[in-house]
């Protein structure tokens, strides 16, 4: 019945500068961006894709205020696994993005977390 998460939806306060962060930073692959016509305030769409995973980015003309950052209902992040966790902060640190939770045994392996431009929480586990 069901098999899988078939994509992630992300509505960013600036789309340009998340749509670069995704692909140049985190190495997601821009698969497809449609302009919407026709349907205000949604104007485009990009479909970011990394191994089996598939982001899509949506593009507003008028945005309301991001939910607190305190704990509340609804999704809280996606997780994106590495291969390695040192060598993928040392990537990051060289893009100048830290970790806002730094790496810490999981029970079995490595997590830590880092922000999007948004500063939407990111996991990163190494199993």
């Amino acid at each position: 019945m069901f098999k899988r998460i078939d994509h992630v939806e992300i509505v960013p306060s600036d789309f340009d500068r998340s749509l670069k962060f995704y692909s140049e930073v985190l190495g997601f692959h821009e698969r497809e961006r449609i302009p919407i016509v026709g349907h205000p305030p949604l104007g485009e769409i990009a479909y970011l894709d990394l191994g089996d995973t598939t982001l899509e980015l949506l593009s507003y003309d008028t945005l309301e205020p991001a939910l607190a950052k305190t704990p509340h209902v609804g999704y809280r992040m996606m997780a994106l696994e590495v291969d390695s966790m040192e060598g993928t902060i040392t990537y990051l640190a060289e893009k100048g993005i830290y970790p806002s939770l730094p790496p810490a045994d999981a029970g079995g392996s490595l997590r830590a977390e880092i922000l999007d431009p948004d500063g939407l929480p990111i996991e990163l586990r190494q199993w």
